[in-house]
């Protein structure tokens, strides 16, 4: 072989090998969609159920697999919101949260289109579903968490600071005090805490009474906790909310699709149990 030749394949070969790692993630991506895809229409027929997912995970879809992170956004309540529109009027939603949070805006009108669906909603809940994510939920008529899933506060947040802590440090500070654009922000942290508590209320009465209702909103928009504060299971229900512990398998299997990229440092691995060598003793 001449070094023309040569030269040539070893250009071809790296042209192979480039092309690889470009197509790659997308063709990896591309099946876990489908396995995906195959799961929520197992889950669909099983429960009778419209089944949506909003689940937002840290993911390697980009070039050389570059994750993307993901919160609550506008491009989010349109896909949702389409998903209800389309749903028969007669047939149940079962809408799958996985969020960290995001857009009051977004979260809001999912949450309300959710609340005005004819047939009953569920949100399921396999891990976390904190500030927007808990909004949603709250729409539902049920709320099914894992035993060890968590919801959290829907105390607006202003920036890097929450609306409830403004207020409360002009408040102690003293009006008088406060310089101008202290002064603002209490007053939009007002005007937040006011809009969520309403429209929380708004999700609630119906279901729960209004004086529960307004309990609800008041204790989940007040700050009395930090906005990262897990209200688990047990919790959820000592505050009255509507939640059950059955969430279908299904759902794990699901969230096994949506892998977190490879860590630099730091992984978690398991080994099932056994059971078919417990059996043949």
């Amino acid at each position: 072989m001449n070094s023309s030749a040569s030269g040539f394949l070893s250009s071809l070969i790296w042209w192979l090998f480039f092309l690889y790692l470009l197509l790659w993630p997308q063709m990896q991506y591309k099946g876990l969609q489908m396995a995906r895809a195959k799961l929520l229409q197992q889950l669909s027929s099983k429960r009778s159920s419209t089944v949506i997912t909003m689940i937002h995970r840290q993911e390697s879809i980009g070039l050389f697999g570059i994750p993307f992170y993901k919160f609550i956004s506008i491009e989010d309540s349109e896909e949702v919101l389409r998903a209800i529109r389309m749903a028969p009027k007669d047939r149940p939603i079962d809408l799958i949260i996985h969020t960290p949070g995001g857009l009051v805006l977004a979260a809001t009108q999912i949450a309300k289109a959710l609340h005005d669906h004819p047939a009953e909603t569920r949100v399921i809940v396999p891990h976390y579903a904190m500030s927007g994510g808990t909004l949603i939920a709250l729409a539902a008529n049920k709320i099914i968490m894992d035993p060890h899933a968590v919801l959290g506060p829907v105390d607006p947040q202003l920036g890097q600071y929450p609306a409830p802590s403004i207020l409360r440090a002009v408040e102690k500070k003293g009006p008088e005090k406060a310089d101008d654009q202290t002064l603002i922000l209490a007053d939009v942290a007002e005007k937040a805490i006011r809009q969520v508590r309403n429209f929380v209320y708004s999700l609630l009465k119906d279901r729960y009474g209004e004086e529960k209702a307004r309990e609800l909103a008041q204790i989940l928009t007040e700050g009395r906790w930090t906005h990262d504060y897990p209200i688990t299971f047990e919790h959820a229900e000592e505050l009255g909310l509507h939640v059950e512990s059955e969430v279908p398998p299904e759902v794990y299997a699901l969230m096994e699709l949506y892998k977190q990229p490879m860590k630099q440092r730091g992984t978690v691995e398991f080994m099932p149990y056994p059971q078919k060598a417990e059996n043949s003793k």
